[in-house]
């Protein structure tokens, strides 16, 4: 077999593999699996049909990926080879590749996703999905009714045998309220909390738990009086997973209160180490804005200050996590190109700039690099407030290949000892004035 027959093999086997590893937070869907796992389902699914061979669906694994495990325990992401499952591409209409369809309140009509192929994009059309599903379920609920059905068939009884099995060990969110049955303020809160449970299916969890008959339960969780709610945290539980709930007692409260939660479980973004072309890419032409820092030479600015400008930059991350955002950090003079286009330095370091790679511009800041320096910088950019200046160069310049910080202090050179055993010192010129 010729080299040029091996390189076209390679390239047909290559083209079949599929495009999502079973590592990923993306799940397979088949014909064999789509309608027990989508169709009927309570969660919103977000679905990609696509095809290996396809460039488009090749360049959109990346940003589809992110936006899965942002999404993870919120809404379901998946794909369907539709090059190998026609039938169930055809069943959709899908003619193209990729298609995206959100299937949310009316799982048999799915809406066709046309928002921006990038992960802050699909997140934020799947989270409209999850508000369109709760508005079609009557998600008013500000009347004395409870806003939907009195029965609470979505609320799940819990006891002392099952409460660790059930809410503990789960990975979902949960909504629990401890009662007592002859409570009047706990009987009020029924037909509220049997609607909000179902409203919010397939996101929130919500239970109930006889406090009057499973005490040790209620002990264990302090409750002295009825009704009292707590909150149980998305993913692996532990002491700090448990908190109060502090909102109102009608179904639009409730369900208001879980739906913030439920947002606040997207996960912040990772602040990366620019140390390659590829992750300037990703971060500034992948993202509607990127927010690149450059902080003091290690050797300016050993681990602890270094990691403490660190933890400035993740704060921040998680406080503007939903603005979907690419964050990285170059060490001084390590990216003098791109230091010169955004004019960063000029005031010492550490430096910031945020730039807007589709307009070519950037924003320095000339405040504190502190907490509330960044903030308030940030802030502004937000609403659309603060000068910008064009990158100079039109295009963001090429990037330096370097070794990713190991996380430790900086050490000078040793120093060279040279052997002046050799040398007779009567020899060397003598200088004159």
């Amino acid at each position: 077999m010729t080299y040029s027959t091996y390189f076209i093999l390679a390239l047909f086997l290559g083209s079949c593999v599929a495009l999502y590893p079973s590592s990923s937070d993306v799940v397979e869907l088949t014909p064999d699996n789509f309608d027990r796992k989508v169709i009927q389902s309570d969660e919103v699914w977000i679905v990609e049909f696509f095809a290996p061979w396809c460039g488009h669906c090749r360049n959109l694994v990346p940003e589809y990926t992110k936006a899965a495990s942002q999404l993870k325990g919120v809404v379901k992401v998946g794909a369907v080879d539709a090059d190998q499952h026609k039938s169930l591409g055809g069943q959709y209409g899908v003619r193209g590749f990729p298609t995206i369809k959100i299937f949310g309140a009316n799982k048999r009509k799915p809406e066709d996703y046309n928002g921006p192929r990038t992960a802050k994009g699909l997140v934020d059309g799947a989270l409209d999905a999850i508000r369109k599903k709760i508005e079609s379920q009557g998600g008013s609920g500000g009347s004395s009714s409870g806003g939907g059905s009195k029965d609470n068939k979505d609320v799940v009884e819990l006891t002392d045998s099952n409460f660790e099995e059930t809410v503990l060990k789960s990975e979902d969110m949960w909504l629990v309220e401890f009662y007592a049955p002859w409570c009047g303020h706990c009987k009020n809160l029924a037909p509220h909390w049997a609607a909000a449970a179902t409203e919010l299916k397939g996101k929130v969890k919500l239970g109930a738990l006889d406090a009057t008959v499973h005490q040790l339960t209620a002990s264990k969780y302090r409750v002295e009086g009825y009704p009292t709610i707590k909150y149980f945290a998305g993913g692996k539980k532990d002491a700090d997973s448990v908190q109060d709930y502090n909102g109102g007692r009608v179904t639009k409260d409730i369900v208001e209160w879980a739906m913030e939660k439920v947002l606040e479980n997207i996960k912040p973004p990772e602040i990366k180490q620019l140390v390659s072309e590829a992750v300037l890419k990703e971060a500034c032409e992948e993202h509607p804005l990127c927010v690149v820092s450059v902080l003091p030479h290690i050797l300016d600015c050993q681990s602890k200050c270094r990691n403490d400008y660190l933890s400035i930059l993740k704060t921040m991350g998680e406080k503007y996590k939903n603005k979907g955002w690419g964050w990285v950090w170059s060490e001084a003079g390590a990216q003098t190109d791109l230091e010169g286009a955004l004019d960063i330095g000029g005031f010492g370091y550490p430096a910031m700039a945020v730039v807007n790679t589709k307009k070519m511009k950037y924003s320095i800041l000339k405040g504190s690099f502190s907490s509330d320096g960044i903030k308030e910088f940030l802030r502004d950019l937000s609403y659309g407030r603060g000068s910008t200046a064009p990158v100079k160069g039109a295009s963001l310049p090429k990037t330096n290949t370097v070794d990713p910080w190991d996380g430790k202090d900086g050490e000078l050179p040793p120093e060279e000892d040279i052997d002046l055993s050799d040398v007779e010192l009567d020899d060397l010129p003598k200088d004159e004035l």
